[in-house]
């Protein structure tokens, strides 16, 4: 058999796979015909790149980030370049591994074209700062995978497209344009980021489930609705059709001759309740109204905070704060109250829904009549003394964190606390990883920032209270709570004894105390506690539930070397970066190390958290 020359197979791997190579070819000149008509007249420098003599990836075009492995373009970020040309959709979108597009700031004119439904990787368009004008098109609803969307500060006009059919859509910002017609009913629950004011809309406003606040809403004249103050008028009911006018049978008088007695009869009994009521002592009139208020309000409307349920064999029976103490309404020390003259009377008889209740006690939801929402904290059989509880919120006042919650009143006797907050509308970071949508809405950039951030509070608080041996003593994802614009808030720092959480302090004596961790130890306990917040964030999964112990299950996995079975699903599926994702969880394993003593401090492991937020920034970047 006649052997080949070596110099043919290069020919023929041409020939059998031309496809491949002019495809490459022909996503460069897309791409440079986009940016030829986003920059008309030359107006980018040669320093930019962008000509077909050089590759986007590895020649490095400006504001194009590449995927290390596949050599693809995964975001473009041309941002305040005072770009004035239009977008050419059609173009951008032959780079089908396209995931982030950022175009902010820039005097871009133009429609936002069909075509860009042709993108279909489109997880982040920002547009925000333009001159764009016209009808959002219809096209932008088949984006399936988008979920940051910023057209804010333009000129769009017309109705919204079907946006609300996006699934995973959790960011929508389209402030500042001329946009009308009514709001889309949005999946609320999903979204982390709405804002529509100053446009035309009008009509009432969707159901926005409590976490959005007016200021998403204002500059809408004909909007109507909650949040905002001014209700909708009730749509009127159509005439009645006309009948023929008949004159009532017998049948028909006798009816209503029995009505009228009923109605006699009853008003009769309550005529007579109402007498024997003022004949009974007036000495029994005041608990006899107060028996009745409550037992109406543990039925309907929220109850008020001075009254609530203890349960003694079987049989419930109310109480009052007052009752309790010295019979007089003790004072609520206010140490920097949002609202103004805050009296212990007026938040006692305020209108107050339960949210929930834990072994230390329950938390409120409070509503003051000039519209202030608080969250009142009661605190009941902590060992704590007066004195200490009212150092500790003292000291606690004088340290502050913008991303820490700060009690700006409390109230102290030795049967119970009362702590006040601001109430955040937006839920805690518990409900937003396991509530019904399973957290697949929270986005690898999100919650790297709220890992973050939290990490960046509690290293605050722990060097600033370090001599005081004041630590969080409390920390888990339902104490991270997110704020009107989603940034995350730490509660109840220092407020409760050391939680059961850490088996390698507190086993196997449960009954362990608060005095006993203090100092380094109660830290290491706070830095146990947000290594397992950092595991639910990476795995999305609860930390206790049927026996499952998260730390564990995560620590056996590793040690198996599988790694990668860990990670959230909707992470793994959104392309998420498995390198950072693994350095995180090492920073995790770090905290959750069995040996107190082995743990970083909480400093070190911000610094870490930053390095990767950083490397994440560096290549494909999605805002917070």
């Amino acid at each position: 058999m006649e052997r080949v020359p070596i110099w043919v197979f290069p020919i023929l791997i041409i020939l059998i796979f031309p496809k491949a190579s002019s495809e490459e070819e022909g996503v460069k000149r897309a791409l440079i015909q986009f940016m030829d008509k986003l920059s008309p007249g030359n107006a980018r420098t040669n320093s930019w790149g962008w000509n077909i003599d050089s590759d986007p990836c590895k020649d490095k075009w400006m504001g194009v980030i590449c995927d290390k492995k596949s050599n693809y373009v995964r975001k473009i970020a041309l941002e305040t370049l005072n770009l004035s040309g239009v977008l050419d959709a059609k173009s951008l979108c032959m780079a089908k591994s396209l995931m982030v597009l950022s175009l902010k700031d820039n005097n871009i004119t133009g429609l936002m074209p069909e075509d860009i439904e042709s993108c279909k990787s489109l997880t982040h368009l920002y547009l925000s700062g333009n001159q764009f004008t016209g009808d959002l098109p219809e096209s932008l609803s088949r984006l399936n995978n988008l979920k940051r969307l910023d057209i804010s500060n333009n000129n769009f006009y017309g109705e919204l497209p079907d946006l609300q059919l996006i699934s995973g859509l959790i960011s929508f910002l389209a402030e500042n344009n001329q946009l009308r017609g009514q709001i889309p009913k949005f999946d609320f629950l999903n979204l982390m980021l709405f804002n529509v004011s100053n446009n035309n809309f009008s009509g009432p406003i969707p159901d926005v489930k409590g976490r959005f606040s007016a200021e998403s809403f204002l500059g809408n004249p004909n909007l109507c609705g909650k949040p905002l103050n001014n209700s909708c008028l009730p749509t009127p009911s159509p005439p009645p059709a006309m009948k023929k006018s008949r004159s009532p049978s017998s049948g028909q008088i006798l009816i209503y001759l029995g009505y009228v007695i009923l109605g006699l009869v009853v008003l009769l009994f309550i005529v007579f309740k109402l007498v024997v009521k003022k004949k009974k002592p007036k000495q029994n009139s005041e608990a006899e109204k107060k028996k009745i208020l409550a037992l109406e309000n543990s039925t309907a409307m929220p109850s008020t905070i001075s009254s609530y349920e203890l349960k003694n064999d079987g049989q419930r029976s109310e109480y009052s704060l007052t009752s309790i103490e010295s019979g007089k309404a003790p004072a609520l020390t206010v140490l920097t109250s949002p609202v103004r003259g805050l009296t212990f009377e007026e938040l006692l008889q305020a209108p107050a829904e339960l949210l929930g209740r834990g072994k230390h006690g329950s938390l409120y939801k409070v509503m003051l009549g000039n519209g202030a929402m608080l969250a009142v904290k009661r605190i009941k059989d902590w060992w704590i003394s007066r004195e200490d509880f009212k150092w500790r919120m003292t000291r606690i006042d004088q340290v502050k964190h913008l991303n820490v919650l700060q009690p700006f009143a409390y109230y102290c006797s030795k049967q119970e606390k009362l702590l006040v907050y601001e109430y955040q509308q937006n839920g805690s970071l518990f409900q937003l990883l396991h509530g019904s949508q399973s957290g697949q809405v929270f986005d690898w950039g999100s919650r790297l920032t709220v890992a973050a951030t939290v990490a960046q509070g509690i290293s605050y608080m722990h060097e600033e209270l370090n001599e005081d041996g004041l630590a969080h003593g409390n920390l888990k994802s339902m104490n991270i709570l997110f704020n009107k614009t989603m940034d995350p808030c730490i509660s109840e720092y220092g407020l409760m004894a050391v939680e059961n959480q850490d088996q390698s302090l507190l086993s196997p004596l449960n009954s362990i105390k608060t005095e006993d961790l203090e100092g380094d130890q109660a830290f290491k306990v706070d830095i146990y506690g947000f290594g397992v917040i950092l595991l639910e964030l990476l795995t999305g999964k609860l930390v206790q539930v049927n026996g499952f112990d998260l730390p564990g299950w995560v620590q056996s996995v590793v040690r198996e070397e599988w790694t990668f079975e860990v990670f959230d699903k909707a992470l793994i599926s959104e392309g998420a970066s498995e390198e950072r994702m693994v350095n995180l969880l090492h920073i995790a394993l770090k905290c959750t190390n069995p040996s107190p003593n082995e743990r970083p401090a909480m400093s070190q492991v911000s610094q870490m958290i930053n390095a990767i937020k950083a490397e994440e920034e560096k290549s494909i970047s999605f805002d917070p």
